[in-house]
């Protein structure tokens, strides 16, 4: 039986979240070829209207790919902003999506890896980077059997509810993050697949300092101690929006091999390069709205100041 919200939800404070929240329901029951061009264009605004952010991903961009023309970074910048308007509107989609319409609306592309995984009754970690179909690619691969995946939980309450009822509506379990992660590893070994989301600024508390394009990055380092501590294997796991609104793909890399290796910061380096690897291959999806670069080592200025 579905939860229902709480009386103090109710409460006239929140009833602008929960127009927000019926308004993404309704724009759910488009096509989503419509649904992008509208995001599309609500990326565009808020390409025009935010410098701030703006700003950020203008910098995250220059100082990840200066082989490029200050012409090609521009078109990135631009494309982040469509893509990310488009992944803003249809998430409702993947919020309220039948399960026929996301098995229609999302494609798994390098599926072996994953199977021959589960075939031989691996414990299992998805590394999922933060790509702007991530929500899509959780749920969707919760549909065929039950899953892990920790999470932070929104300061809006309502959303808060919708999120969370959303992505466990099918077979995804959410932990917080502030749980001991010996929850995570007894769900793990008990044959779960965990959907671990480590590519945030970490700050100084359980991070490392790793490359990542390069730039030191204040790194997690709980990846590796999680493949310790289940004996998973880390099989990379990225899902990408597809051109002109026709749905997302999920694409398996090959596991990487001698992970973990005992060394927190050679782990990070490791996890890091096969990020970047597959931002790569497409620059314009990874959430570079995110101050990724925002913790420095001892001494070094600000990142994020001009």
């Amino acid at each position: 039986m579905r939860r229902r919200p709480s009386a103090k939800l109710l409460h006239p404070r929140y009833w602008p979240s929960w127009l927000g929240l019926a308004l993404l329901r309704l724009l759910s029951l488009l096509p989503l070829r419509l649904i992008s061009l509208l995001g599309a264009g609500l990326g565009m605004l808020l390409y025009a209207l935010h410098a701030e952010r703006r700003r950020i991903v203008r910098i995250n961009i220059e100082r990840c790919f200066p082989e490029l023309g200050a012409r090609r970074r521009r078109r990135i910048v631009k494309r982040h902003f469509r893509a990310f308007g488009q992944s803003a509107l249809d998430i409702g989609v993947s919020w309220w999506g039948g399960a026929r319409r996301l098995e229609r609306l999302v494609r798994v592309r390098g599926r072996s890896h994953y199977e021959q995984a589960l075939a031989q009754r691996r414990n299992i970690i998805l590394l999922a980077p933060h790509f702007l179909g991530l929500e899509w690619g959780g749920i969707r691969l919760s549909m065929e059997r039950p899953m892990v995946t920790v999470f932070r939980h929104p300061m809006n309450e309502p959303l808060r509810f919708a999120m969370e009822r959303a992505r466990a509506r099918f077979q995804l379990r959410l932990v917080e993050h502030v749980k001991p992660l010996t929850t995570l590893v007894r769900q793990v070994k008990a044959g779960a697949p965990l959907y671990y989301l480590p590519d945030q600024d970490a700050g100084r508390r359980n991070a490392v300092f790793a490359p990542f394009f390069g730039i030191p990055a204040a790194t997690f380092a709980v990846l590796p101690r999680l493949a310790d501590m289940t004996g998973a294997v880390v099989i990379p796991c990225v899902t990408r929006q597809l051109p002109w609104g026709r749905g997302y793909e999920i694409v398996f890399r090959p596991p990487l091999k001698n992970f973990p290796s005992g060394d927190a910061v050679a782990d990070a380096t490791r996890m890091n390069r096969e990020i970047e690897e597959c931002v790569r291959e497409a620059p314009e999806q990874y959430f570079w709205l995110h101050k990724r670069f925002k913790t420095r080592p001892e001494g070094e200025k600000n990142f994020y100041r001009d």
